[in-house]
């Protein structure tokens, strides 16, 4: 009786030469791995169980402990969002808030708080409402005939 000669999954295997033995270490000086199992002689890493994490540099001080402290960051400190009277003087409304100069993209947040610096004029009278002014800005949005309001 003829073999039947049909491919399936029960006749596959990989194609030759595609797979190599596993090594066999520990198995005598004749395989080439006995002894110490390629892991040289001794040591940490030939233990069983070792895992030294990368940052890890055998007990020395380590860098981020050896480096000074440097600097403070105030948990408590306002970030306002900057915007120059020389800016406001381009926008044609008269009462000038967070909104407009969100809508006229001044600011990326209408909701974040918002200084005025004095660089610049408005070169008119507006009421500029905002959570922080500078001294110059102030003095001169009101030289203009303008108001500087505070936001809460």
């Amino acid at each position: 009786m003829a073999k039947d000669k049909r491919i399936g999954l029960e006749n596959l295997s990989p194609a030759p030469g595609s797979r190599q033995k596993s090594k066999r270490i520990g198995r005598g000086h004749g395989s080439g791995h006995g002894k110490t199992s390629g892991k040289g002689h001794k040591g940490q890493k030939s233990r069983t169980g070792v895992s030294i994490p990368a940052w890890f540099e055998g007990g020395q001080m380590p860098l981020y402990r050896r480096v000074p402290k440097r600097g403070f960051k105030p948990i408590s400190r306002r970030r306002y969002q900057i915007v120059n009277l020389s800016a406001l003087a381009e926008l044609a409304e008269s009462e000038i808030g967070p909104e407009q100069l969100k809508d006229n993209g001044l600011i990326s947040s209408a909701s974040k708080p918002v200084k005025i610096l004095g660089d610049g004029a408005t070169g008119r009278a507006v009421t500029v409402r905002a959570h922080a002014f500078s001294s110059s800005a102030r003095e001169k949005i009101e030289a203009d005939g303008g108001q500087a309001e505070l936001i809460g």
